[in-house]
């Protein structure tokens, strides 16, 4: 019969009972741990994956990062826009008659009076836009809000710039008032 290498290092007298035991407990807890899927000491490439995998995980992340900020930004800017427009708008007016402007390449109209049309036309007051709606507010508040979003602020004589007369335009002498009323 042959016995295990085990008992004949036992029988040799090389090693003791206890080095023996704990050489086996050693074995067996490797083998325990192979089972519970640990796996041995992983390869150069698979250590080189990890590392991409990371850095990849860690790019996505503070691109994520990023546009939680730029919203929250947005979102901030939002806010001021519409602290400071309803701070500093103008009341709105009960009246008949109608200020016609182009905003976004529609016309687009505003109950005003005659002063306030007047001051419209000049430039001494200026409208702006907020969530669908038009204020009029003086023109140092529509800087501060074009600062935040240039967007929010009606340019009324870009509207008129745009509208140039072509070079063939066979009306191009005849100019429309600005006060025309339909």
């Amino acid at each position: 019969m042959s016995m295990s290498l085990r008992e004949q290092l036992l029988a040799a007298g090389l090693v003791s009972k206890k080095q023996a035991q704990q050489a086996e407990k050693g074995e067996r807890q490797k083998q325990h741990q192979h089972v519970k899927g640990q796996a041995p000491a992983p390869s150069e490439a698979q250590k080189r994956a990890a590392q991409q995998a990371q850095a990849a995980k860690a790019a996505r992340d503070q691109e994520l990062n990023r546009q939680r900020q730029e919203q929250a930004e947005r979102k901030a800017r939002a806010a001021q826009i519409k602290q400071i427009i309803e701070e500093n708008r103008l009341p709105k007016l009960e009246t008949d008659d109608y200020f016609n402007f182009v905003d976004r390449g529609k016309v687009r109209r505003m109950a005003v009076d005659a002063q306030r049309r007047e001051q419209l036309i000049a430039g001494s007051l200026s409208i702006v836009r907020f969530e669908g709606k038009y204020d009029v507010v003086l023109p140092q508040i529509a800087e501060r809000i074009g600062e935040r979003d240039a967007r929010a602020v009606v340019n009324l004589n870009a509207a008129a710039s745009e509208t140039a007369p072509a070079e063939d335009d066979p009306y191009k002498d005849f100019v429309v008032p600005d006060d025309l009323r339909w």
